[in-house]
């Protein structure tokens, strides 16, 4: 039987944990599993957070670290992590189909339209920019 469930939702697996004696033995299933029997609009919403997830944490280490500037302000890296925070737990949640997952994305939405915002505020993240605002469409419709 399977001891615990982890999802990593940064590499698009999930990894199960069997119980045993001394290390655990994982499995990985990839992402296009877990959304198997999802819906067609959480199957999107899945995949707008896991892009803008990963999309957002590229940006942050690879552009705004190098940048600097308004590109390291802090609100605006506070907001970029958060941000990468609520798509990583809105991917845990819809995958799981957890009864809470309305809860997660509506706060997502409101998430990804203040990095968005803050991004194009910056300017010369117009990626973080697409992203967020498709994330927080589709997180918005499944909020409802």
């Amino acid at each position: 039987a399977f001891l615990t469930i982890c999802i990593i939702p940064h590499y698009g697996m999930q990894v199960a944990f069997r119980k045993g004696s001394g290390n655990a033995a994982a499995q990985t299933f990839p992402l296009e599993t877990l959304m198997s029997t999802a819906t067609a609009s959480m199957k999107e919403c899945l995949q707008n957070c896991h892009e803008c997830q990963t999309t957002c944490a590229d940006m942050l280490t690879s552009h705004c670290l190098s940048e600097g500037g308004d590109h390291v302000e802090q609100t605006h890296v506070k907001l970029m992590l958060d941000c990468i925070a609520a798509c990583a737990a809105c991917v845990d949640f819809m995958s799981r189909n957890s009864d809470n997952h309305t809860l997660y994305c509506r706060a997502c939405a409101e998430i990804c339209k203040a990095c968005a915002d803050s991004c194009e505020k910056v300017g010369n993240m117009d990626k973080c920019v697409e992203c967020c605002r498709k994330c927080q469409e589709s997180c918005s419709s499944m909020a409802v």
